[in-house]
């Protein structure tokens, strides 16, 4: 096996990553409230030696799920579960930086790590859903700067926390009945602009020293802050050129910053559909196509593009004209990379619906086994990606086809590991486990 290798997440979402997977036939919908049905998962992902589950979280509800499956499980409770059924696979969850709290949050976080045996994992986010502010008692939701502004000192808030007791702090001499050295556990005292928090935390330093940090933002302050905080980052690509240009743009500003590019994994989304030919793949995608609601679509281009449009008009050419690009929208990469869609494949409304629905913006792959292995090892080898979120459109069925049919290709080819060769995400994602630093 070659010395650098994939990195490979199982990204789940309830159901799977196609709008309408609930409604295919093998799917179980019944079983999306059901722990078993994840641990289940986690076990499979974990057979299979990836480096993590990973656990998207929102702190409001989906505004399209009237048609799909797009509740949001609290991903503590959910990963705490998943760690007692597992041993050796990454858990990472998403928790936000605007409607959350440091000293709670690093509470959690630690707390996982520790419970887990070092296995933690935190996806970084400003939250984009506005509808947010109105469950933590705000009239407006934070614009996109403010948002950002208050992640970066939010991360370095956590982050004292975290290494507020130095790792031999911990004593536990039974001969002696001294627990733990208060010499090395330290008052942090930070105050800022946003945040003011004494310390220390209440629990020692966990097993990975600190969580592997990761964030999933594209836009101009996304990149901005994810190299200079991120150790991972979850992104969307469609085509080749534009991963790599996103990933060489982001291990120079990490490398401009005087951090080492090769701590900075960059991993985009794949959505699979795997057939035994080209042709049952795609007709596979193109039965799940045939399952979305119209109605949800609809509105997905008013939230996305602003775009006030009616199903007689699906058939015909998405009107660029019409997009918004000012405001908060314009911001967003998302925004961005819908927009770069059309501008590129000039595509029907339907044709612009059948590619959302897929895994929301991500690359989606119709093809065989091989197919598929061949599209994740040209971006490896050609500076586009670390590794990939892979994003099964159904589960469990689309994973476990992607586990038994993509991943001994990708073994064979010396491109991921047979087996786990550390026990922490740290140790799977080839990070070093960070010093505490200095107090100051």
């Amino acid at each position: 096996m070659s010395a650098r290798t994939l990195r490979l997440n199982l990204f789940v979402y309830p159901g799977g990553h196609h709008e309408a997977a609930w409604r295919y036939h093998g799917t179980d919908p019944e079983r999306i409230l059901d722990i078993g049905f994840y641990q289940d998962l986690a076990r499979r992902a974990e057979a299979a030696a990836f480096d993590a589950v990973f656990f998207a979280d929102g702190p409001s509800l989906a505004d399209n799920v009237r048609y799909a499956s797009r509740f949001r499980l609290e991903p503590f409770t959910w990963l705490s579960a998943l760690a007692a059924a597992t041993e050796r696979i990454g858990l990472i969850a998403t928790a936000s930086t605007t409607y959350t709290e440091p000293y709670n949050l690093a509470r959690l976080f630690s707390s996982l790590d520790h419970l887990s045996g070092g296995r933690a994992g935190w996806n970084i986010v400003t939250t984009g859903a506005p509808q947010a502010a109105g469950n933590f008692g705000l009239d407006a939701h934070p614009v996109h700067a403010e948002r950002y502004e208050r992640a970066r000192e939010f991360v370095e808030v956590v982050t004292k926390l975290w290494d507020s007791w130095e790792d031999e702090a911990l004593v536990v001499d039974q001969k002696s009945g001294v627990f733990a050295d208060t010499d090395r556990i330290h008052a942090i005292d930070h105050t800022g602009p946003r945040l003011r928090v004494r310390g220390p935390l209440n629990l020692p330093r966990s097993p990975q020293g600190r969580p592997v940090y990761v964030q999933a933002g594209s836009s101009e302050d996304g990149r901005s802050f994810a190299a200079a905080y991120a150790e991972a980052v979850f992104t969307a690509h469609q085509t080749l050129r534009g991963a790599q240009e996103f990933y060489a743009d982001l291990k120079a500003r990490a490398g401009a910053l005087g951090r080492d590019p090769d701590r900075l994994l960059v991993l985009p989304g794949i959505s699979p559909f795997i057939g035994s030919t080209e042709a049952e793949a795609r007709a596979l995608h193109k039965e799940f196509d045939e399952l979305t609601q119209p109605e949800y679509s609809l509105q997905l281009l008013r939230r996305l593009l602003g775009l006030r449009l009616s199903a007689a008009e699906l058939d015909g050419p998405v009107p660029r004209h019409l997009v918004e690009t000012q405001g908060e929208r314009g911001n967003g990469s998302r925004f961005r990379l819908v927009l770069d869609i059309i501008d590129r494949e000039q595509p029907t409304v339907r044709e612009l619906l059948h590619r959302l629905a897929g895994a929301r913006g991500h690359r989606v792959v119709a093809g065989t086994p091989e197919q598929v292995a061949d599209q994740l090892q040209e971006w490896f080898e050609h500076g586009a990606a670390d590794g990939f979120n892979v994003m099964p459109p159904w589960l469990a069925g689309g994973f476990d086809l992607f586990a038994d049919q993509v991943v001994p290709i990708l073994c064979e080819r010396g491109l991921f590991r047979a087996a786990y060769e550390g026990a922490t995400l740290r140790e799977h994602y080839g990070l070093p486990r960070p010093a505490a630093a200095p107090v100051r």
